[in-house]
Order: C-alpha cells, then sequence, then structure tokens
C-alpha cells in the first residue's frame, strides 16, 4: 500500500469528459462517459481510467483509500474561471435599488457600483480580506469547484490592486482550491480620473502592471471594455502592452452595449472574452475562428434582469463555450454552480451535456490549464466530483440544488457531505 494513491470505482457513470484542449461547437455534446467506471489517482495525478474490471486489472498496488462510487456519478472538478472572490464590504442596498428599476449603469453613475466595492477594499485589512475570501473558497468548494479565477480590481490604484492579489495569494497556499489570479486593475474609472481615462490607462501601464509582472502576481490580464468604462482603444492600449510584458488576456467585453468587445479579444488573441450578452454576430465569428473561449455567466444576467447571452448561437457556429459564476459583491452575489447549470440549461438554450463540457474543460481552457485539469485522463490532476445521484444529468433536474456528496482534490478527499462537509 502506497500512500497518496486513491481508487474511485463502481461509478454509475465515469464522465471523462475527455480531452486536453476546448470543445468547440458541437464537440461539445461529447461527454465520453464510462458505465461502471472507475479513476486511480497516485501522488495528487490520475494513472489510470476505464471500467472498474479494467482499472481493478492494472492496479500496480493496494490503494490506501477507496472509494465505492455505486449508484453515484464521477465527473472531473468544476473549474469557476471568472469570479471576484476577494473584495471588502457588501452592496445588498443596490440589489434593492436594482428591485425597483434601477439599473446597472444608473447605479454606477451615482457613485455606487464597483465604486463602493473600491471603498470598502481599501479600507479593509488584509486578515479581513484573507478571512472573507477563504471561506467564499469554502463554499465553492462544497460546490464541487476544484479551480477558481479570482480577479482584483477593487482597488483602481498600486496598493489595493497588489493587496488584492498578495491576499489570493495567500489564500492560494493554504485552500484546497487552486487560485487562478487575474489583474482586472482596468475595472472602473476611479473618481479623480473622470474624463481623463487615457491618463489612468498610463498610470495602470507605468505604474501597477511592472510591478506585477516582476512579481508574478497575476497571469492574466482583464480590463472592463465597455460604454462609459474603457473603450475599445483603450482597452487595446493596455492589453496590447500586458501581452508584450508576457501577460496572457482577457476581457469584459459587450455586457451592456455592443461595443467591440468580442471582436478586440480575437484580434488580441486573448484566452477568454467573457459576459458577451451584446456582442455581434462578427464578434463571435472572430472568436470561434481566433479559438477564443467564450465564457458566459449567467447568474449575472439572472441577478440584473437582462437578457442572457447567446450560447445556442455560440456553439451553433463553433465557439467553445465556459460557463462561471461572476461571484461579486454587487451584479451577481452568488457562486452557485447550480444555479449556473439550471440557467444555462433552462433559459440558453445548453443541453446538460454542454453545460457540463462548459465547467469543466472548456472553463479549464478560459484559465489556459485544459492541459492539466478539466478532464478525468491519465496524466492530469487528481481533481473529481462524485455526485449523490447516478447521473450528471440530475445537476440541472435538481433545479438549483447542490447534488454534490464528494470532492477529490489532487487525489485527497477535501469535502464529504455526509462527514460533515470540508475535511481540511
Amino acid at each position: 500500500m502506497k500512500k497518496g494513491t486513491v481508487f474511485i470505482k463502481n461509478a454509475a457513470e465515469l464522465v471523462t469528459c475527455s480531452g486536453f484542449g476546448p470543445k468547440f461547437g458541437k464537440a461539445m455534446e461529447e461527454l465520453h462517459i464510462i458505465p461502471n467506471g472507475a479513476v486511480y489517482i497516485e501522488d495528487g495525478i490520475i494513472q489510470i481510467v476505464g471500467t472498474t474490471e479494467e482499472v481493478e486489472r492494472k492496479l500496480p498496488q493496494s490503494p490506501e483509500q477507496v472509494i465505492d462510487a455505486a449508484g453515484k456519478a464521477v465527473l472531473p472538478g468544476f473549474i469557476d474561471s471568472h469570479t471576484h472572490f476577494v473584495f471588502g464590504g457588501y452592496r445588498a442596498e443596490e440589489f434593492s435599488w436594482r428591485l425597483r428599476g434601477d439599473s446597472y449603469m444608473e447605479i454606477m453613475e451615482r457613485g455606487g457600483g464597483i465604486i463602493n466595492s473600491v471603498r470598502a477594499t481599501k479600507e479593509a485589512s488584509r486578515e479581513e480580506l484573507f478571512k472573507a475570501g477563504k471561506k467564499r473558497l469554502d463554499s465553492m468548494l462544497s460546490f464541487g469547484v476544484t479551480t477558481a479565477e479570482g480577479k482584483s480590481g477593487y482597488g483602481l490604484d498600486y496598493e489595493t490592486e497588489i493587496k488584492q492579489l498578495e491576499v489570493m495569494d495567500e489564500i492560494d497556499r493554504v485552500h484546497p482550491i487552486d487560485v487562478v489570479k487575474t489583474f482586472l486593475g482596468a475595472h472602473a474609472v476611479p473618481k479623480e480620473y473622470k474624463g481623463r481615462e487615457d491618463e489612468f490607462i498610463d498610470f495602470i501601464i507605468e505604474k501597477v502592471l511592472p510591478e506585477i509582472v516582476e512579481r508574478n502576481l497575476a497571469e492574466f490580464c482583464d480590463i472592463f471594455c465597455e460604454k462609459n468604462v474603457f473603450s475599445v482603444e483603450q482597452s487595446r492600449r493596455l492589453l496590447s502592452k500586458a501581452k508584450e510584458m508576457g501577460m496572457k488576456l482577457k476581457l469584459h467585453a459587450d455586457e451592456i452595449v455592443q461595443l467591440g468587445g468580442a471582436e478586440l479579444a480575437a484580434e488580441l488573441g486573448a484566452v477568454s472574452a467573457d459576459h458577451l450578452l451584446q456582442a455581434s454576430d462578427q464578434g463571435i465569428a472572430a472568436m470561434a475562428e481566433k479559438g477564443v473561449i467564450a465564457t458566459l455567466l449567467p447568474n449575472t444576467a439572472f441577478s440584473l434582469r437582462e437578457h442572457y447571452a447567446r450560447a445556442r448561437y455560440m456553439i451553433d457556429h463553433h465557439c467553445a463555450v465556459a460557463l462561471a459564476t461572476d461571484l461579486n459583491p454587487g451584479s451577481c452575489f452568488s457562486e452557485s454552480i447550480p444555479l449556473t447549470f439550471a440557467l444555462a440549461t433552462l433559459y440558453m438554450g445548453m443541453s446538460p451535456e454542454e453545460a457540463v463540457t462548459a465547467l469543466t474543460i472548456n472553463a479549464a481552457a478560459a484559465v489556459d490549464r485544459a492541459d492539466t485539469i478539466g478532464s478525468i485522463d491519465a496524466g492530469k490532476k487528481g481533481d473529481i466530483v462524485i455526485l449523490e445521484f447516478p447521473s450528471y444529468k440530475y445537476i440541472p433536474y435538481h433545479v438549483g440544488v447542490n447534488t454534490v456528496e464528494k470532492v477529490v482534490k489532487n487525489g485527497r478527499l477535501v469535502f464529504d457531505k455526509e462527514k460533515g462537509g470540508i475535511l481540511c
């Protein structure tokens, strides 16, 4: 018996989502399911995948831990590829304003929105941000998330942007969930730069980006490319510089108005463009051609009572679609993976199979990790979700309710609902 070995056997469905890159268009339906499936993990890495009989025959030794998944569906760990989980303060009052009909942009224009969270995050101590961020990741883990992207963007200055990224790094070291860090310094225009947006972009390029790159504080650079926030040209300037400095690119694109963010993402070779509620046909076609992942955030559209992004159109036109929660304190205070599944299947025209792909291998591609996570394939990390039910189809069917029973991260059981939840 060797330490660090786990054998999951007798799965009613082993949903492998097999692949080492994103799935485009019709390929999103292909889940590669193995009935009575099994997976053997050693030292955190998947070694053998197949039917229980096949894997048992190939076992090199007696596993340290055996998990009997009889009557359960087993899937890759979910990847939440767009969140803002480190922030200070809350904006419950703004939610009430939206319920009475105020738009997101109207609330921003009166000094609410992102600026409210900026103020609270600046005032919060590192300890407060760490504690709150870790607690949110605990909740995400219970929903089966094993990798999450986290964005800065609630500082809009040097000190607080750095503080957010450093806190994410500290949480990443102690929490089972792997954190992918994104610098979103251009999340909004600070009051002192209103009407001088170009100067603010200069400030980020000259003062903040070099520090982040030198200290390797973030892997991605993102920007809110939107009317009354940052133009396509301003976005191009910042992202081009970030790319030149070795960072990978993401965009908040075409969320509120059709500005051309999708086209810009394709032009610059971004890894993903996110939101895309108003993306043009031309922008979608360009993203499909250049392989940019379309990361859709249905919880946000739901919370803002906006029309959903055109997932069905995107898939039918050969896009690779990912899904994410967009957990944040304003437009979407939700880390609910079950809600994401339900909205995608009930209101966005996605099949359950496409939704599973969008939260596994395609979400892995949206954080540029499809070669190491997002599917149950030999050589990948042992990140596994075990459901309470015998099929992945129960995820959207049990509407808005968590169906996750166990979570294995890097070959270690880290969440078990039957044993009281988080085990580490």
